[in-house]
């Protein structure tokens, strides 16, 4: 990769993905904070890390080139030192620490770490007993006496493709729907801006993380050269996919179309590649309350403008909708073969969310064996992965993973 990102579709070869590997900051994760850190159970580190080496493995093994995004971050500051101090500065406020006395002992805290085990620090939080400079000042200070952490983790992050999604040449910097995990895209802020590789071509943001509105990358669909997908979500407003739809088509690339979902607001349907996506050229693989009739939006440019959008509204299926984006008849297979029972379960633990890593070849989560013994009766390959501790955090192959280029 020089530098170029191109990602132009769902299924095109994989070459360059960007990765976090789970670390510290699941096992920060507490019976009493983890609902609103959005994880239903805490995951077991050990064994999740080892399921994320395995899932690294078997896209590097088909050639795939994996960069995680704790070296990214610090190569940057290798060759920008000078951006430290503003950075760190930053994420301090960002994570509510207005107290100038205390921003202080942070910022000396984090600067005399050694600069990889500061990132992971940020990333893990930083419980109060670690700073030992910190004193109850405040009345916040003594009413918050059992919580532990100055700054909360964000165990969310190895769930890449939620705060930030590569559209074509360019970057959808997202603001996300939590507060719990907003503090995740100064990462890709400073990545794509000052990376001495990724920020060699200047990548446009489409999508800028000081938005007013929420956008999160599992809504972010990219369903040909032309044809977006976007889901209006529980975390993706519809505000924002108006937005970055007209900075895309001021930029005169090649998008020309939006099609926005309207889906459950639930947590079951969280985002819209947990519903349905891309497995081939004519497949997708979804889940059955997703069918339709559905409400969807499309978004086109105004003739003779330079981005002004027209909206149209349609009530169909599914099926048509994508057969007629695509050109051709799209088969939609369901997860779990549909069984009410088993595609509930599975759809839970993200048997509709598949990676694909070239047309009908995915990577799935091996719990989901009965969906995926529904997608190989399809004649699509699967790369199966282990599971258990993984998809604790509600997010399967696609949600884990952020492509930067395809073929």
């Amino acid at each position: 990769m020089d530098g170029t990102l191109h990602v132009f579709s769902e299924i095109g070869k994989l070459k360059t993905v960007l990765l976090h590997r789970p670390g510290r900051e699941l096992e920060n994760l507490t019976p009493s904070s983890m609902e609103r850190l959005l994880f239903d159970d805490i995951p077991y580190l050990k064994v999740a890390q080892k399921e994320h080496d395995y899932f690294a493995q078997v896209l590097k093994n088909q050639g795939v080139e994996v960069l995680y995004l704790v070296d990214l971050v610090e190569e940057t500051f290798r060759a920008q030192p000078k951006l430290l101090p503003s950075f760190v500065d930053q994420f301090i406020l960002e994570a509510g620490i207005f107290d100038p006395v205390l921003r202080n002992e942070l910022m000396n805290h984090f600067l005399s770490m050694d600069l990889r085990e500061m990132i992971h620090g940020m990333i893990a939080g930083i419980q109060k007993s670690e700073v030992p400079a910190y004193r109850k000042k405040t009345l916040h200070d003594y009413v918050e006496v059992r919580q532990p952490f100055l700054m909360e983790p964000l165990p969310n992050l190895y769930f890449t493709r939620d705060p930030f999604a590569t559209i074509g040449t360019g970057i959808s910097l997202n603001r996300m729907h939590t507060k719990t995990r907003r503090r995740e895209t100064i990462f890709a802020q400073m990545i794509f801006r000052h990376h001495p590789r990724l920020s060699k071509q200047n990548p446009p943001f489409w999508f800028n993380r000081n938005e007013k509105t929420s956008l999160e990358g599992g809504d972010e669909l990219i369903l040909n050269h032309e044809t977006l997908a976007f889901g209006i979500s529980q975390r993706t407003d519809a505000r924002s996919i108006e937005r970055l739809t007209k900075n895309l088509f001021q930029a005169q690339n090649d998008f020309k179309r939006v099609l926005a979902f309207e889906i459950p607001r639930t947590r079951a349907f969280m985002h819209l590649d947990t519903v349905f996506t891309q497995v081939d050229v004519d497949k997708f693989t979804i889940h059955p309350e997703i069918e339709g009739p559905l409400t969807v939006y499309e978004l086109s440019k105004k003739k003779g403008s330079k981005g002004e959008i027209q909206i149209r509204e349609i009530h169909e299926n599914l099926e048509t909708i994508l057969s007629q984006t695509l050109g051709q008849k799209a088969t939609l297979i369901r997860c779990a073969g549909g069984d009410v029972v088993h595609a509930s379960r599975e759809q839970w633990s993200d048997g509709s969310n598949t990676l694909a890593i070239a047309p009908g070849e995915l990577v799935v989560y091996e719990r989901n064996y009965i969906t995926n013994a529904v997608l190989e009766s399809y004649g699509l390959h699967l790369h199966v992965i282990p599971s258990s501790e993984l998809s604790r955090g509600r997010g399967g192959p696609r949600c884990m993973s952020m492509p930067l280029v395809r073929e």
